[in-house]
Formats: structure tokens, C-alpha cells, sequence
């Protein structure tokens, strides 16, 4: 059900959308208890200028290495888990990956069901 969509600077390092398209996956299956092997990215690479943020937001400094993260899914979960998934991804993507936790920038798109159709033109979730 989840599409997922990596944004990052064209300059990151080899393998790192990869990286941490797995680690969005991980948290995905263990956290909102998305079924196995439903994992679908988008890896996009940009310019520097492709990237438009500002300097700090919310008390949140950011820099080159911000990574934009967009994730569409079913609608439903709750704030909560919501919460620990935000903070699993950053986690992992500090620990794992050496990324600043302030440089993941996650954005949840929730959609209902019958939105989604997994191909044949049907509608696999109605």
C-alpha cells in the first residue's frame, strides 16, 4: 500500500536512496505493520538548486544533506504510531546511515483505499 518517495542532492553518496529506502522499510513492517514485500520507492536526485528549503524551520537547522521523504499510504493510523515511526526512521537513518536526524524531513500522505490500484486497471483494495 505504501509509495514511497526519496528526494536527495545528486551529489549523495552511492547507494544511500537505497539505503535508506530499506530503512523506510524496516520501519514500515515493524512499526505500521505494512504486509511483506509491499515496497514501492520513487528515488529521485536533484541539483543543489532543485532543492528549495530554508536555512532553519521550527528551531530545525538544515543543510545539503537533507533528504526528503514522502510516504503515501492508507489512512488510519494513529498519531502515535505516527510518532514512532517518524522517530524510527531518523534513528535508523542517524545510526545506520551517519545522516543527521535534522536533515529527515518525512511527509505522510493518507489516502483511503480504493485509491490505489496495484495494476490490470483494478481496484485491489475495494
Amino acid at each position: 500500500m505504501p509509495l514511497i518517495r526519496i528526494d536527495l542532492a545528486t551529489n549523495s553518496r552511492e547507494g544511500l536512496a537505497r539505503d535508506i529506502g530499506n530503512i523506510i522499510y524496516r520501519a514500515m513492517r515493524e512499526e505500521i505493520h505494512v504486509p511483506e514485500n509491499d515496497k514501492f520507492l520513487i528515488i529521485s536526485k536533484h541539483e543543489n538548486d532543485e532543492l528549495v528549503y530554508p536555512k532553519s524551520y521550527l528551531g530545525i537547522e538544515y543543510t545539503p544533506g537533507i533528504v526528503f521523504i514522502q510516504i503515501t499510504l492508507n489512512d488510519g493510523r494513529s498519531t502515535e504510531l505516527k510518532k514512532r515511526f517518524y522517530k524510527r526512521i531518523a534513528d535508523d537513518c542517524a545510526h545506520e546511515l551517519s545522516l543527521r536526524k535534522q536533515d529527515i524531513f518525512i511527509s505522510l500522505v493518507e489516502v483511503s483505499k480504493e485509491n490505489w490500484s496495484f495494476g490490470n486497471g483494478e481496484m485491489q483494495y475495494a
